[in-house]
């Protein structure tokens, strides 16, 4: 998942974003309400959370929902704040929040909160990624590849692997530029890296030929990948 992380306090948001990472999220953090609406309204990725701290600089997280609640975007929110009296938790909710952590909090009862998030909203929901003879095992971090008259192998992933064959499988049969893939996979402290992609999938390619399974990934020329269903 990528997670929308807006926190102007520096020790706290990084430390948010090194467990996030550290669970397999892709995690943008900008540390004002306005970088995170330029994210937002220009869609520069696919967010499927956002983490809000209400007191923000420019635009406070509380102000942030409501715009999103006006146009009607359903991405789900958790809102952070030190502000912990009833009032504040209900004006928060109001506004859009999906759920509310005061401060301090500990990062088990954030992720806790994220998981609850993911039951309730049917887009964060874990799925089980299957295309053709490929699937994706969540847990152990790999790829099963199913083999005529033998048994499945079972192909270990870095974690940017694994990113990669989600994000194009979730979309087989589409052409995914680059660009997209970048913007969607590699966060925005990332150094701006023209090859990254190519690189990743170069590298994804050599793993699989290792284990003797030809690539389901196609380059098309001048557009970008595709994961190719029927491989």
């Amino acid at each position: 998942m990528r997670v929308l992380l807006v926190e102007d306090e520096e020790d706290l948001g990084l430390a948010i974003k090194q467990v996030l990472m550290g669970e397999k999220y892709v995690v943008d953090w900008v540390n004002d309400g306005a970088q995170a609406w330029y994210c937002l309204e220009n869609q520069w990725a696919d967010y499927t959370v956002a983490i809000v701290d209400w007191l923000l600089p420019e635009l406070s997280g509380l102000e942030l929902c409501q715009r999103l609640r006006a146009q009607q975007n359903p991405l789900p929110v958790l809102m952070l704040t030190a502000l912990g009296q009833p009032e504040n938790r209900v004006a928060g909710l109001d506004a859009g929040a999906d759920d509310y952590l005061v401060k301090p909090f500990v990062m088990a009862e954030l992720l806790a909160r994220l998981r609850a998030l993911q039951r309730r909203s049917p887009q964060l929901q874990p799925q089980t990624l299957t295309v053709g003879r490929f699937a994706l095992d969540d847990a152990n971090s790999a790829l099963q590849v199913a083999q005529d008259d033998q048994p499945s192998q079972q192909i270990p992933l870095t974690l940017k692997e694994f990113q990669v064959l989600a994000y194009l499988m979730q979309n087989c049969d589409r052409i995914i530029p680059g660009s997209k893939l970048r913007a969607q996979l590699w966060d925005l402290d990332d150094e701006p890296v023209s090859n990254v992609v190519a690189a990743q999938i170069r590298l994804l390619r050599r793993k699989l030929a290792s284990h003797s399974c030809d690539c389901p990934i196609e380059t098309i020329p001048g557009q970008g990948y595709r994961f190719n269903s029927s491989s």
